[in-house]
């Protein structure tokens, strides 16, 4: 009897072994359903109306030229309506079940060559190359953000549903419009190229003092002092008013080269504070 009960046992836990072995080869993502307000790694999960997905994507110009990653993409929305419009995109997602489900998601849409999704911490990820940013995070963690952002490449344009960036202000901001009840207003800035300094010009200089995109400072011409207004960076575009004129130009490479309202060019070199 003793014998048999063991063989009975062994049978048993065999068995019970083998359900384990195959339950965990199944995906436990495949009925993954998300709950609005669930808990993440730094956020809570609730989801961007659809009607402000398109216009943070309106809001940002995007094109098929660009690569837009959304940091914390949750149930891949944002990625997905990106790549319908031909968008190459990425979302970072620390939750690996909201990965499955937006690699699903992507799947039946269509679009998963154009959207693609990876489990990632978003203040150890590389998204460097991408020249949008989508997000929808708290003030607190856009602010741990800002310095990497600050280093992307200027131009790259920063999209935020809902929430600022300290004291950076933005560029542009947004309403979803009546369809939205909730969460229905995007904010845009546009990484700033960095001029703070002097600038040399054939007959002058230029002092630049910069806050984000904002400029202040002084334009020196033949000797003769003119602050500087209404100075302001995009991307790499300057634009600033002094002596009456209005100066526009592009910054690359330590040059500036551009144009005065009313006629004329003017140029600068970098000479450093």
């Amino acid at each position: 009897m003793n014998a048999l009960r063991k063989l009975i046992l062994a049978c048993a836990a065999t068995a019970l072994a083998l359900n384990i072995a195959l339950s965990q080869d199944k995906p436990a993502t495949t009925s993954y359903t998300p709950q609005s307000g669930q808990a993440g790694k730094d956020v809570v999960w609730v989801p961007t109306p659809q009607a402000l997905v398109d216009r943070m994507l309106e809001m940002a110009a995007v094109t098929k030229e660009d690569y837009l990653i959304d940091l914390g993409s949750g149930d891949g929305r944002t990625v997905i309506t990106a790549a319908k419009r031909g968008i190459r995109a990425l979302g970072i997602e620390y939750n690996p079940d909201m990965v499955a489900l937006s690699q699903r998601n992507a799947k039946e849409a269509g679009v998963s060559d154009m959207a693609t999704f990876v489990r990632g911490d978003i203040f150890e990820a590389d998204f460097s190359k991408a020249t949008v940013i989508t997000l929808f995070l708290l003030p607190n963690l856009n602010v741990r953000l800002r310095p990497t952002l600050l280093d992307m490449k200027p131009g790259t344009r920063i999209v935020s549903n809902t929430f600022d960036m300290g004291d950076w202000q933005p560029d542009d901001r947004v309403d979803a419009g009546a369809d939205c009840t909730s969460y229905c207003r995007a904010m845009k800035w546009v990484i700033p190229a960095k001029v703070g300094g002097k600038w040399r010009l054939p007959n002058g200089e230029l002092q630049l003092t910069q806050t984000y995109q904002m400029l202040s400072g002084t334009l020196t011409l033949d000797g003769q002092d003119h602050p500087i207004s209404e100075a302001k960076m995009s991307g790499e575009s300057i634009a600033f008013t002094a002596g009456g004129k209005r100066y526009t130009g592009r910054v690359a490479r330590g040059a500036m080269t551009g144009s005065i309202d009313g006629g004329g060019a003017w140029s600068a070199a970098y000479a450093a504070n």
